[in-house]
C-alpha cells in the first residue's frame, strides 16, 4: 500500500488524516507475514533456550546467534540486493525489529549490528567504501558497532574529546581517546568512531577496523539488565587508519549521528513493542495458572484492570508506529521518484518525521516498562525470583528509557523539531494557535451531537489538537527566548502531543479495520474509549501543569476553561469496557489483538 495523501512530519498537529490514507499491522502482506513467523521460530529456537547462557556471555554464543540470523537474512532486511542484502521496505524491517523485540539481550545486540552498526555505512559511505563493509556486515561475517558516547559527553554528543590528527604524510588520521557504553564492544569487527579533527567544533566519524594497532577494550560492564549484550569502554591510542577511512565529509560526523539516531528512536518502538507484547503474554499466563482464595487470580478485578490496561497501551503503541512506519517508506518512495538516491531519500525521510520518531521511542519505552512493571506485580513474590522469565524482562526493560537519548532529551526535541519547523515555515502553527486562542473568547459552538463513537472520538482530536496549541502557543508568546529554558513546561506540551498522536493513530486504526471489514470488532470499540478517556486525563493534567508555571491572573483563568472544554470527554462505564479487554486476553491466554 503506499498512500500519497500523508502529511510531512509534525503536521498532524494542525491537519486531518484519514483512515484510508494510514497503513495498519491488519494489512501485511504474506510476503511480510513469512517474516514475522520466520523472526518468531527464530527467537523460539535460538534465544529462548539460551537466556541464562547468552546472560552469562558464554564466549562466541551471541557472535554464533548473530551469524545464523545472518543466515536467514535477517541482518540484511535493509540492505540493497546490490550490497547482498534482502532490499526489503522500511515497515517490513520494522516488523523484523518488532518480532526479534522479545529477544531480551539478543535484540539489543542485534539492533546495535543492524541498526547503528551498519547503516552510517550504508547510508553516508562511499562506494568504495560500502562495497568492501557492507556485505560482510549483511551476513554478519562481521559485526558493527557504533562508538560515539564517551565519560564526558552523553546526550551533549558534540562535546566529544576524541581527537583526530591527520599525519605528516597526509596518509593517515591519528586517533586518540576512549568511548564508553558501546554495544557488541566486546566482539565487534566494524568500529564507526566519531572524533573531531584538530580543533573543528563538529565532529567527523571514521571507519575502524579491530585489528588496527592500538584499540584497547576494557573488561564486559556488569549491568543491572541486558546482561548478555556486550557493553565495553574502547581506548584509541596512536591509532592510525587510512584516510581513506574518513565516513562522509570532514565535519559531518554530527549530522550522521543526528539522523542515525532518528532510525534508532523508531526502530526501539519497534523492539519495545515485540518486548511488551511478550512480557503481557508472561503475566496473563501466570494469571490464568496461578491459585489464590480458591480461584485462578485472573477472576480478580485488579488483576483484570493490570491486563486489560496493558492490551490497550500495547495496541496503541503499535497503531502509532506502523502509521508512522508507512508514512516514512511512502516519503522515501517519493523522495526517489524525485530522483534521489536510495540511501539520501531514506535519511531524508526518515528525517522529516523525526518528531514522530522521538514520539515513538518515548511513548513505547514508557509502554514496556509499565506492562514489565504490572506483569511482574502479577506474579507478586514469583516475579522477583531470578527463575522467572518476567525478572529478566523488569530488568532488561529498563534501559530503553535512557537509549537513543534519553526520555526527558527526546521529550525536549518533540517540542523543538516541531516549533524549528515552524519557525522555517514547514509548518504554519501560529495560524491555528491564533484561530484556538480566538475561539477561547467566543462562546463555544458543541454542534450536533456524534451519531458514533467514530464521530465523537474525531471530534475528541480536533479539540485535543486545540489543547495542544492552545498551551503551546501561549507557551511561546509568554516565554519567548525563555522558552527552551522552562524544560518542565515543554516536557508537559511533549505529553500532551504524545497522547494526541497516539490516540489520533488509534482512532484512524480501528476506524478503517472497521471500514475494511480487518479482524474489527467490538471490543475495538472499548480499547477506543478507554485510550481515549486515559488521553484525555493526561492531556488535561500536562496542560494544566504547563499553564500553571507561567500564566497569570483573568488570562490564566480564561486559558484553564478552555484546557477543560477541549480535554471533556463523555461519561462512559471505563472499569467494564477495560475488564472486557482483559477477558479476551485471558481467553487467549496471550496478547490477542
Amino acid at each position: 500500500m503506499s498512500s500519497h495523501n500523508t502529511l510531512t512530519g509534525g503536521e498532524f498537529l494542525i491537519k486531518e488524516t484519514s483512515a484510508h490514507d494510514v497503513f495498519i499491522p491488519e494489512e501485511f502482506q504474506e510476503e511480510q507475514l513469512m517474516m514475522k513467523q520466520t523472526c518468531i521460530d527464530f527467537v523460539n529456537q535460538n534465544i529462548v533456550p539460551h537466556l541464562d547462557a547468552i546472560d552469562h556471555q558464554e564466549p562466541g554464543l551471541m557472535e554464533s546467534i548473530l551469524d545464523k540470523a545472518g543466515e536467514l537474512g535477517l541482518l540484511s532486511i535493509s540492505v540493497p540486493e546490490e550490497l547482498g542484502g534482502m532490499g526489503m521496505d522500511f515497515k517490513t524491517s520494522m516488523l523484523t525489529t518488532e518480532m526479534l523485540g522479545a529477544g531480551h539481550s539478543f535484540s539489543v545486540a542485534y539492533g546495535a549490528h543492524t541498526g547503528i552498526g551498519t547503516l552510517p555505512i550504508l547510508y553516508y559511505g562511499n562506494e568504495e567504501q560500502k562495497k568492501r563493509f557492507i556485505p560482510k556486515l549483511a551476513t554478519g561475517e562481521w559485526k558493527g558497532c557504533y562508538c560515539l558516547t564517551e565519560p564526558g559527553s552523553g546526550s551533549d554528543a558534540n562535546s566529544g574529546k576524541t581527537k583526530a590528527v591527520l599525519s605528516d604524510d597526509g596518509k593517515h588520521y591519528i586517533i586518540n581517546g576512549q568511548k564508553m557504553w558501546i554495544t557488541n564492544g566486546g566482539f565487534a569487527h566494524v568500529l564507526t568512531v566519531f572524533a573531531k579533527i584538530d580543533n573543528d567544533e563538529n565532529l567527523s566519524a571514521f571507519i575502524l577496523t579491530r585489528d588496527m594497532e592500538g584499540i584497547t577494550f576494557n573488561p564486559e560492564e556488569k549491568k543491572m539488565g541486558i546482561k548478555g549484550s556486550s557493553t565495553r569502554q574502547i581506548f584509541f591510542n596512536n591509532v592510525k587508519v587510512p584516510v581513506e577511512n574518513l565516513l562522509s565529509e570532514r565535519g559531518n560526523g554530527f549530522k550522521i549521528a543526528v539522523n542515525i539516531l532518528n532510525i534508532g528512536r523508531i526502530k526501539l518502538g519497534g523492539g519495545v513493542l515485540g518486548g511488551a507484547k511478550e512480557t503481557l503474554n508472561y503475566g496473563v499466563q501466570y494469571a490464568n495458572e496461578r491459585q489464590q482464595f480458591g480461584r485462578p487470580i485472573m477472576k480478580y478485578g485488579a488483576i483484570r484492570h493490570k491486563i486489560g490496561d496493558m492490551a490497550i497501551r500495547i495496541f496503541a503503541l503499535e497503531s502509532a508506529l506502523y502509521r508512522a512506519t508507512q508514512n516514512i517508506d511512502d516519503e522515501i518512495h517519493a523522495l526517489q521518484n524525485g530522483g534521489l538516491e536510495k540511501g539520501k531519500a531514506v535519511l531524508k525521510g526518515i528525517a522529516s518525521f523525526a518528531p514522530e520518531c522521538a514520539i515513538l521511542k518515548v511513548f513505547g519505552s514508557e509502554v514496556l516498562d509499565y506492562c514489565a512493571d504490572e506483569a511482574l506485580q502479577i506474579h507478586g513474590g514469583m516475579g522477583y525470583s531470578a527463575e522467572s522469565r518476567i525478572e529478566r524482562a523488569y530488568r532488561d526493560s529498563r534501559i530503553n528509557r535512557i537509549f537513543e537519548g534519553t526520555n526527558e532529551i527526546n521529550r525536549l526535541l518533540i517540542v523543538d523539531m516541531i516549533l524549528k519547523k515552524a519557525m522555517k515555515g514547514e509548518l504554519d502553527l501560529m495560524s491555528p494557535a491564533s484561530a484556538v486562542a480566538a475561539e477561547l473568547m467566543s462562546i463555544p459552538d458543541f454542534g450536533d451531537a456524534p451519531s458514533n463513537i467514530f464521530e465523537a472520538c474525531h471530534k475528541y482530536i480536533v479539540n485535543y489538537k486545540k489543547a495542544v496549541l492552545l498551551v503551546a502557543g501561549a507557551a511561546v508568546q509568554k516565554l519567548m527566548m525563555q522558552l527552551e529554558k522552562e524544560q518542565e513546561v515543554l516536557m508537559h506540551v511533549a505529553d500532551m502531543i504524545i497522547y494526541t498522536y497516539t490516540a489520533e493513530s488509534l482512532l484512524l486504526r480501528i476506524e478503517k479495520m472497521k471500514e475494511k471489514g480487518l479482524k474489527y470488532e467490538a471490543l475495538h470499540d472499548d480499547i477506543l474509549q478507554v485510550f481515549f478517556f486515559d488521553a484525555a486525563e493526561q492531556i488535561a493534567h500536562g496542560g494544566k501543569e504547563a499553564l500553571l508555571a507561567f500564566g497569570e491572573g483573568d488570562e490564566l483563568r480564561m486559558m484553564l476553561m478552555g484546557l477543560r472544554r477541549y480535554t471533556k470527554t463523555e461519561p462512559f462505564n471505563v472499569k467494564e469496557a477495560r475488564r472486557r479487554v482483559a477477558a479476551k486476553v485471558i481467553e487467549d491466554n496471550h496478547y490477542a489483538f
